[in-house]
């Protein structure tokens, strides 16, 4: 299981004003193909353009796990359960002043439903791609090394290689 805490090396650090409590998932479909999201845009943190698991902030009296189930729902659309604990990433957005505290989760897709956006983060899903856990891993490996698409590799990449590991040891069917 993974717990790291990471620190924001891209952006000056001017205090943190709030805490963000983030659902996500390593979604898997009947092929062990893993469901990822294509990120695209321009916003505060320059060009966004990078690969991002499912997943977003966990809403009032919310669970984690109730979090990643709805999150999944809205940007994949997909119905799904939850099939193991992956661990717990903090890390920090020194831009926007946030710390935080992301819980990865692997599902398993049960249905097929429709995609209903609902946040601004949304809008900058460009597509739905999905690939073995191998060519994800070789996705991230040549992520940019600069700005936001660092700390998203940095925060990601680790839950990646930790499923491999268990792949590798036969800890996992994926």
């Amino acid at each position: 299981m993974v717990n790291l805490h990471l620190n924001d090396n891209q952006y000056p650090n001017e205090g943190i004003n709030h805490i963000r409590r983030v659902s996500r998932a390593i979604l898997v479909d009947e092929s062990n193909q893993i469901f990822i999201l294509k990120i695209y845009g321009n916003d505060i943190f320059g060009l966004r353009d990078y690969y991002e698991t499912p997943g977003g902030g966990v809403d009032e009296n919310e669970s984690f796990e109730e979090a990643v189930i709805r999150e999944i729902d809205e940007e994949v659309g997909v119905k799904c359960h939850i099939e193991m604990y992956l661990g717990e990433i903090v890390d920090y957005y020194n831009l926007i002043k946030r710390k935080n505290i992301n819980h990865y989760f692997l599902c398993r897709v049960d249905q097929i439903t429709k995609i209903h956006h609902k946040s601004f983060g949304d809008s900058l899903i460009q597509k739905i791609e999905k690939y073995s856990l191998e060519e994800l891993i070789d996705k991230y490996e040549k992520m940019s090394d600069h700005g936001v698409s660092k700390l998203v590799k940095q925060r990601e990449l680790p839950i990646l290689l930790d499923l491999k590991y268990m792949k590798d040891n036969k800890l996992l069917q994926l």
